[in-house]
């Protein structure tokens, strides 16, 4: 698989082509929001998310039919800024398998920040 492909076809809400990298009987699973999708409910989900996207693969490891993704996604506008950490597993070097885990990122909560522990990554 392509990943850097698959990842520009998410992020660009890329329909025609999203099919493309997930075997017909794949399962995609979003534990942050305790959904499971087959591959027609992901890219419905994913290409009619509102609004238009930008963004980047921050980390990628493969171990052999296994992939660990962790990817940055923006708006356009910059106002929503959220990450992914995704593991695929392959077969056929199609996706058959993806748990991805989404979160908006955020500042620390104030209860971390009155402890004065840690500091911004960025």
């Amino acid at each position: 698989m392509d990943v850097g492909a698959f990842w520009k076809d998410i992020i660009t809400q890329n329909r025609s082509e999203l099919s493309s990298y997930f075997c017909d009987d794949a399962v995609i699973r979003w534990h942050c929001t305790n959904e499971q999708f087959t591959v027609e409910e992901y890219i419905r989900a994913n290409c009619d998310y509102p609004g238009k996207w930008k963004g980047e693969i921050e980390r990628l490891e493969e171990f052999g039919s296994e992939i660990i993704l962790v990817g940055k996604a923006q708006s356009e506008d910059e106002m929503i800024t959220c990450h992914v950490t995704s593991f695929i597993r392959l077969r056929d070097n199609k996706a058959v398998e993806m748990d991805e885990y989404w979160a908006d990122d955020g500042e620390a909560p104030s209860w971390r920040k009155e402890l004065g522990i840690g500091m911004p990554i960025h």
